[in-house]
């Protein structure tokens, strides 16, 4: 088996470590190189949810799963503790381990530019000072007009990142929904509407303030007043090696240190 390693180069401890991983996987007869190589089976993200962001975006591409050693803070997408890192490795020698598929979505902007995300597409304010005005519809039916910083439109993957900061509830991965969460509305209606992940949400710039529009924490550009920002499902999910039987909730309950 082959590995495709993705590393926080920013970080020593997660140079150190994915030092450690390559001795590691020689002693289990498995060879590591780079992502980029196409004939890896499994893309490894060495660092915080940001590197397994990174390594989801080439896992997208390249239709392999993705495993992730957290060397961040929480790590909420990262399945393994540094700790743990010889016997992840022999589960993985062995196929002793599940792939669990992850929803995506797209943002397409008018002039034609996409991206595809695993946690969430985010239209936001660039002027600090001045709200932002955004028409929604979904499924060509028009949901609210927007007064607010900007919208999240996530993944239950991303239930636990921009969307939970915002006041959205989290989600279990397993279930295939996008959450539509206000960021400091200036409304009546601040909730988070959940809907089904095949719907199409278009975001119209409702006002002459632009507003910059990014994918995963990646910018992809800006929209001006009457352009439209349209988010629909990804073509195919990205697949998550995944070890333990871990439910949902216990999951929150250690990540987020509830005990």
């Amino acid at each position: 088996m082959k590995l495709g390693l993705v590393v926080n180069e920013g970080r020593a401890a997660a140079c150190e470590f994915a030092e450690r991983l390559q001795n590691a996987a020689a002693r289990h007869g498995l060879v590591v190189g780079s992502a980029a190589d196409p004939d890896c089976d499994v893309i490894v993200a060495v660092g915080g949810d940001g590197t397994v962001l990174d390594a989801a975006r080439q896992a997208y591409h390249a239709r392999r799963p993705v495993l992730g050693f957290n060397l961040g803070t929480i790590g909420f997408l990262a399945e393994v503790e540094p700790k743990d890192l010889e016997p992840a490795l022999a589960r993985l020698a062995d196929g002793d381990y599940r792939v669990e598929p992850r929803l995506t979505l797209c943002a397409t902007l008018e002039d034609g530019s996409r991206q595809v995300g695993l946690n969430d597409v985010v239209v936001e304010k660039i002027e600090s000072q001045r709200l932002v005005v955004l028409d929604v519809e979904v499924d060509g039916e028009n949901f609210l007009t927007h007064r607010a910083d900007g919208i999240v439109i996530a993944t239950s993957t991303g239930s636990t990142a921009y969307a939970f900061s915002a006041g959205g509830p989290l989600v279990d991965p397993a279930l295939d929904t996008l959450l539509f969460t206000p960021v400091a509305p200036h409304s009546l209606f601040a909730r988070t509407l959940v809907l089904p992940p095949d719907v199409m949400i278009r975001v119209r710039v409702a006002a002459d303030r632009p507003v910059r529009v990014s994918v995963d924490g990646f910018e992809i550009g800006e929209a001006s007043e009457g352009d439209v920002v349209t988010i629909t499902r990804g073509e195919h999910p990205i697949g998550f090696v995944r070890y333990d039987t871990e439910g949902f909730a216990a999951r929150v309950t250690r990540k987020f240190g509830l005990t």
